[in-house]
């Protein structure tokens, strides 16, 4: 206890949160020697005293430094520059860089310190705003030497020391934080540019939000559920993912009814198997022949059952249908059955063919791969490019295959009650 209390702290950079480090090293009774730009730095904090001359003299008369200016250029001048702390170097001190920036940098100025035998951390910060009321998370990356040799003064100041791993690790887990952080605020936008649109005030989505998570719980969810291997078991996986992609899907209507714009939304829609961890269904295996390929094709583009229409006996163009465009082509890779279906509904709406249309319309709904709401988009955006004559066809088969498919929808409602 002696011997970590004897140990002397410094702060170099007076701002918010070096500031805030140096008032709680000073409350603590580790009153550490400071440095600023500004002699009057120290004014206003409790307890700290006045700013010395040069960082190598905060470097001479301490154990561990803390550097929290605000970028790498003022880090490399106070760490190396003239006066700087390597200028008053001595056995034993390490230095704690709690500005953000880049990895290169951290491994730089610790290849600087490492050849004066000077210890070196990285170390994020988290929130700057309790940093005078030792509310600070240290996000610790280095050696596990240099950490504990340090940890009496982090202690000191930081309601907790988390140590991430080797030098830079730091660091990355404060960008990646910060990634959560600025994400979520986007999620947020999102969502209450929904909601307002539907009419609720943004307090009351607060209100909903603070009674159903307290403790922002659901934000790390996923992340709590991954095992030892750093993924999430699977079955987890396939529970979770129905669910998200049936409510996504919900916001995406929603959206589209309103007419908010929710990119957000979109892209997690998009990536909700890669953000569960969850492979792409595995391929089936080809089907060898090409009549059969086709057939199999044509039922999953347009529907179970659709391929029992064709007759037992094809004739010469049915059967290049069947085997060439459907066995062939719509079964190739790297264009999936909706991406296919949008180029042929923009096809289909150039030659004006409204029974045409009904088809393909037909099959997007059997296969859930457009709204109603997105098909009327549709139609309205082709109408531009297509000219209105053939989009008004256009809109026709649309219309009929939406009034067919909520016909059958409805039956089967009625059948199943």
């Amino acid at each position: 206890m002696t011997n970590s209390r004897a140990l002397r702290a410094g702060v170099v950079g007076l701002g918010m949160i070096g500031g805030g480090v140096a008032v709680s090293l000073a409350r603590s009774g580790r009153v550490p020697a400071v440095y600023d730009i500004r002699p009057d730095a120290s004014d206003e904090l409790d307890g700290v005293p006045a700013p010395l001359a040069s960082p190598a003299d905060v470097a001479k008369a301490s154990g561990v430094v803390m550097v929290a200016v605000v970028n790498a250029a003022q880090a490399r001048t106070v760490i190396a520059g003239d006066g700087g702390l390597l200028s008053g170097a001595h056995p034993g001190l390490t230095i704690v860089l709690q500005s953000t920036v880049a990895l290169p940098v951290v491994h730089e100025l610790a290849e600087l310190c490492a050849e004066e035998a000077v210890g070196f951390l990285d170390c994020g910060v988290t929130p700057g705003d309790k940093a005078a009321e030792h509310g600070m998370v240290a996000i610790i990356g280095g050696e596990q030497s240099v950490v504990d040799h340090a940890r009496p003064v982090l202690d000191d100041w930081a309601k907790k020391v988390v140590h991430c791993g080797p030098l830079g690790a730091g660091m990355a887990t404060k960008i990646a934080r910060n990634v959560v952080t600025y994400g979520t605020w986007r999620t947020v936008t999102e969502a209450a540019a929904l909601a307002a649109a539907a009419g609720v005030a943004p307090e009351r989505l607060a209100e909903v939000i603070d009674t159903a998570d307290p403790e922002g719980r659901t934000l790390l969810q996923l992340l709590r559920m991954h095992g030892a291997d750093g993924t999430l078991p699977e079955r987890v996986a396939r529970q979770i993912q129905p669910l998200m992609t049936k409510d996504l899907d919900a916001a995406r209507e929603l959206a589209a009814k309103l007419r908010v714009d929710t990119p957000l939304v979109d892209v997690t829609r998009a990536e909700a198997d890669h953000t569960l961890g969850l492979a792409a269904e595995p391929a089936q295996p080809a089907i060898a022949d090409p009549l059969q390929r086709g057939l199999a094709m044509m039922d999953a583009v347009y529907g179970p059952g659709f391929a029992a229409s064709m007759p037992e006996q094809l004739d010469p163009y049915t059967n290049e249908t069947v085997q060439h465009l459907f066995g062939d082509i719509w079964s190739r890779p790297n264009l999936s059955v909706r991406d296919r279906r949008l180029l042929v509904i923009g096809a289909t709406a150039a030659l004006g063919r409204a029974d045409l249309m009904q088809i393909q319309v037909q099959g997007a709904l059997t296969n859930e791969e457009l709204t109603t709401d997105q098909l009327s988009e549709a139609v309205l955006h082709l109408a531009f490019y297509v000219g209105w004559g053939n989009a008004t066809s256009a809109h026709r088969g649309v219309s009929a295959a939406i009034a067919a498919h909520n016909t059958a929808a409805q039956s089967a409602a009625e059948e199943s009650r």
